[in-house]
């Protein structure tokens, strides 16, 4: 168990930096998740950690000791890849206990290990099979036994998901939370799928361009992103944005968009706005209410449009309409039906409003 430090770590690949100067502290026994879109700098930051990618500037340090210079077998840190990393010619005990035996463990210790590790994952039934006998999802399970039983200080997961179904990466997401709340041994897990990151992370970071938006528990991200990129990237569906302009008019402030529609800025909003900004607005699809299906919020602003599309998914429906030429989705929860072309009356709630620079992408 140990905590992880990155100073000002930088990654070049030629001329490319793919990782820019992050800081970066990993508490000891948090699940922390990096994610962001392919080539974002995630799994550059993970391998750098793991020792398998040179750190050409700044310094990683594991507990208290500076790794930059250590071989990843000096690092105390096991690694669990999306391709399982099993040898097909060995049973399940063979490729559980192979790491050990190669560093000259005696065999009744080895053994000790690796039931420990069977036990914790439900694996105990499988030891005697090999690879080719075994499901996806206890290939997976496999691997991270592989990496339990070396008992780390840290463990990385590389998108360790990403080769399963959709209903087996949700059993997986369960197991590997439970499988934290087991070992109580600091997590570093890279995805590329934000509601991954949701459900597992004790605190996530996302990452664009080789650089750190935001750093935050999920509620934090959700209910307070700091950048347009974050607000659009955390929450399904995406937050809908609309592009628009700052206008003042008779003592009153608008957001007046592309299409002309002018729309107040919420109360609380008033004061940081100048008129003539830029500004990208945004809302979550629950916060505009088909008025057939709900109340008005206090601050709110009225539109009609025809639906476009509608996805019933059981608890909730999607519904697809135009917010002026720009189409947009809302979320109602009723099984009530919904069919394209019906034409309904929408409240937008202004409080749930989020206002982004259009020059900086920050939030306003």
């Amino acid at each position: 168990m140990a905590k992880v430090t990155l100073e000002k770590v930088s990654k070049f690949y030629g001329d490319v930096e793919a990782v820019k100067k992050i800081n970066l502290e990993i508490n000891d026994r948090e699940f922390l998740v990096l994610v962001g879109p392919s080539g974002c700098g995630k799994s550059s930051t993970l391998r750098m950690i793991a020792g398998l990618e040179e750190i050409d500037e700044g310094k990683i340090n594991i507990g208290e000791k500076k790794v930059n210079e250590l071989e990843p077998r000096e690092r105390n840190v096991s690694m669990v890849f999306q391709n399982y990393a099993l040898y097909p010619h060995m049973t399940v005990e063979e490729n559980l206990g192979f790491s050990l035996k190669i560093a000259g463990m005696k065999k009744t210790d080895i053994d000790t290990r690796v039931a420990e590790a069977a036990g914790i994952l439900d694996i105990e039934e499988f030891l005697h099979r090999k690879p080719a006998q075994l499901s996806g999802g206890q290939r997976q399970r496999v691997a991270m036994g592989r990496a339990i039983v070396r008992r780390p200080d840290v463990f990385l997961f590389d998108e360790p998901l990403s080769n399963l179904d959709a209903k087996l990466r949700n059993q997986m997401r369960t197991e590997i939370k439970r499988l934290h709340q087991k070992v109580e041994t600091t997590i570093v897990y890279v995805t590329h799928d934000q509601v991954e990151a949701m459900t597992l992370a004790d605190r996530i970071v996302i990452m664009k361009d080789g650089i750190i938006e935001q750093i935050g528990t999920p509620l934090d991200l959700f209910e307070t992103p700091a950048t347009k990129f974050v607000a659009t990237f955390i929450g399904s569906p995406s937050m809908n944005m609309i592009s628009s302009t700052i206008e003042k008019d008779q003592g009153k402030i608008f957001m007046k968009t592309e299409d002309g529609l002018s729309i107040p800025v919420p109360l609380s909003k008033q004061d940081i706005v100048k008129e003539g900004q830029k500004i990208s607005f945004g809302f979550r699809a629950e916060d505009i209410v088909p008025l057939k299906f709900g109340n008005r919020p206090s601050q709110f602003w009225d539109y009609k449009s025809k639906v476009n599309l509608s996805e019933p998914l059981g608890t909730e429906t999607l519904i697809f309409t135009n917010f002026g030429k720009i189409e947009i989705v809302s979320r109602m929860f009723t099984p009530e039906l919904v069919r394209a072309g019906d034409e309904l009356d929408f409240a937008l709630n202004l409080e749930r409003t989020y206002l982004f620079d259009d020059e900086t992408g920050k939030a306003l």
